[in-house]
């Protein structure tokens, strides 16, 4: 194990577990837990030192990660605790790209020191996975932009101090859209409402909206109407971040179950003696394996430079099926226990089902896949 795998595993035993059951009734993360997070150089891993993250790449971040679920970090509560490294990469690569840092000393080193929670809103009421349809609009006045629309489904948009919102500013399409950060408290823009949803409790959700908000026109991340390839560019992480979350979680859930299958007894025996158990236990590691290891055979394939999209959209989908598969027989093989609402297998049965949805679901998924791959006309 690498020492960001123990690092990030320490960090949940310490700082999360202790408290991780009464966030999840709560449903939403403490503020101090981005400072502790930072505190201890979690939060800046993968972001470059000019910019105040702690370095590394895409393999860095899937070590820490792979440490925490391992410990028995929930999949909402990192969702929740790394926003920014969805809410922030545009930023980022604007700044190296074009020498301006005046976004990055606003937003990202506050964020990455734990100061400040990001939060990323493209999908729309009437959108779905459709970026490229994206109807809030921005109209340039003069020193501003002028936003009118609506997001939803947007995470950490309750405790955001600013969203990095996809806007139209140009023709239909994806050659009209651009990226604005908006900041909370920016008259006319509002959280709607909390979304309470069925997994990712501790992760707050909601719907926003952008009536007639005045976006001063400094806060223009990159190029305006170049806002779909920076989205896109960063799609590939996005979807392996969320393969990491898949097979974390079903690697902590297959864990819990063997070693309850191990200490409970029926007939007389423990579970484990059991055939039909024991090669249920192969079947979950099996395919857990298998998801860990094509999808960080595609991350370092990313981080080395080769273009991973379709190979990306195929990592998520193994990693969503072998979850699917194996908090579904965590659940069954604990029995009576599993269901009881506040278990840790129960809280990954309804986390996992959100991954074939986020970041795209898995029938675009899969058609993107056959066009980049040559499989469609």
């Amino acid at each position: 194990m690498s020492d960001l795998f123990d690092l990030g595993a320490e960090f949940t035993r310490r700082e999360v577990l202790p408290h991780l059951d009464r966030w999840e009734d709560d449903g939403s993360l403490p503020r101090e837990l981005h400072l502790a997070a930072a505190k201890q150089g979690i939060l800046g891993v993968g972001f470059p030192e000019e910019v105040g993250g702690g370095g590394g790449d895409l393999l860095d971040t899937t070590d820490l990660q792979e440490g925490m679920f391992a410990a028995g970090a929930s999949s909402g509560l990192m969702a929740s605790l790394f926003t920014h490294g969805i809410a922030l990469p545009h930023v980022v690569s604007a700044a190296v790209t074009s020498g301006d840092h005046d976004l990055v000393d606003r937003f990202v080193r506050p964020t990455l020191a734990g100061e400040m929670i990001g939060s990323l809103a493209v999908t729309e009421p009437d959108g779905g996975s459709d970026v490229a349809g994206i109807r809030t609009t921005a109209r340039r006045e003069g020193d501003h932009y002028v936003v009118n629309g609506a997001k939803t489904f947007i995470t950490s948009a309750v405790r955001a101090d600013y969203v990095t919102t996809a806007v139209r500013t140009g023709e239909a399409g994806h050659g009209g859209i651009s990226l604005l950060v908006v900041e909370r408290g920016t008259p006319g823009f509002t959280v709607d409402r909390s979304l309470r949803k069925m997994g990712w409790h501790c992760s707050d959700t909601a719907e926003l909206s952008y009536v007639d908000v005045r976006v001063p026109v400094a806060n223009l991340v990159g190029q305006e109407n170049h806002g779909f390839f920076a989205v896109a560019e960063q799609f590939v992480v996005e979807r392996l971040g969320l393969a990491t979350h898949a097979y974390g979680i079903a690697g902590r859930a297959l864990e819990l179950t063997a070693q309850y299958c191990r200490e409970r007894e029926t007939f007389g025996k423990p579970l484990v003696t059991n055939q039909v158990v024991r090669h249920k236990l192969v079947e979950m590691r099996r395919q857990v394996e298998v998801a860990r290891v094509y999808a960080r055979d595609v991350a370092r394939r990313h981080v080395a430079g080769e273009q991973v999209i379709a190979e990306a959209c195929l990592a998520k989908q193994t990693a969503c099926d072998a979850a699917t598969h194996v908090v579904d027989q965590a659940v069954q093989l604990h029995g009576g226990t599993g269901y009881l609402h506040g278990t840790e297998v129960e809280r990954h049965y309804r986390d996992a089902r959100i991954l074939p949805i986020g970041g795209g679901a898995t029938e675009v998924l899969a058609d993107l896949a056959a066009r980049l791959l040559g499989y469609a006309s």
